[in-house]
């Protein structure tokens, strides 16, 4: 079972698509959101779930303070889960300061290749079989749609090379976790919307 773990929406499950995705871990995803909100990197930040799955990275931050989650998934089955999830979260809002969810049914390269508004803080999750020239293109079209600052929290397999970012984005820090590693990268020169930059716990 999968759940928020903290904020507005703490304890409150999700539903899981039944197939073709890998739910983050409640460990990873404590680990992870931890080391955020250390940081201060949610509070009103603007944040993109990529290969969303059931939506729950994207979700957690809208329930921490977030202002706004978009949440990218291919698979249509999972993205109408990931509208029943958004639902969910959105009823347990206070009165008049729920976040802005929108649920995106398309290829995660279709949608950055549409251009848009810049994000602050992205979840990249895909599937572990992803290819490292796949992966590649992903993050120089993610690129563009990045805040100066922004954070981007990428998961891969721990038995799959460390990624190559893009001139613009670098990886700060690396923390495995079993058969999970994430990837902690930033873009451009800044240390973060806050002035830091979050590395993963120690």
């Amino acid at each position: 079972m999968t759940r928020i773990i903290s904020g507005f929406a703490g304890s409150l499950s999700l539903r899981v698509p039944r197939s073709g995705t890998r739910p983050t871990s409640d460990r990873v995803r404590e680990a992870i959101f931890s080391a955020l909100d250390a940081a201060d990197a949610i509070r009103d930040a603007r944040v993109l779930d990529l290969y969303a799955g059931s939506g729950a990275l994207g979700l957690e931050a809208a329930s921490r303070g977030a202002a706004s989650a978009v949440l990218v998934e291919r698979d249509r089955a999972a993205a109408a889960i990931c509208r029943q999830n958004a639902a969910l979260v959105r009823a347990r809002a206070p009165r008049g300061a729920a976040p802005a969810i929108d649920v995106v049914a398309q290829s995660v390269v279709a949608f950055l290749g549409e251009g848009g508004a810049a994000f602050d803080l992205v979840f990249l999750d895909p599937p572990y079989d992803l290819g490292a020239s796949e992966l590649a293109a992903v993050l120089a079209a993610l690129l563009p749609r990045l805040a100066e600052g922004a954070t981007v929290v990428l998961e891969r397999s721990s038995r799959s090379p460390e990624p190559a970012p893009p001139e613009g984005l670098r990886t700060v820090r690396t923390r495995a976790y079993g058969e999970t590693a994430v990837h902690w990268l930033a873009a451009g020169p800044a240390q973060g919307r806050n002035g830091s930059q979050p590395s993963g716990p120690a």
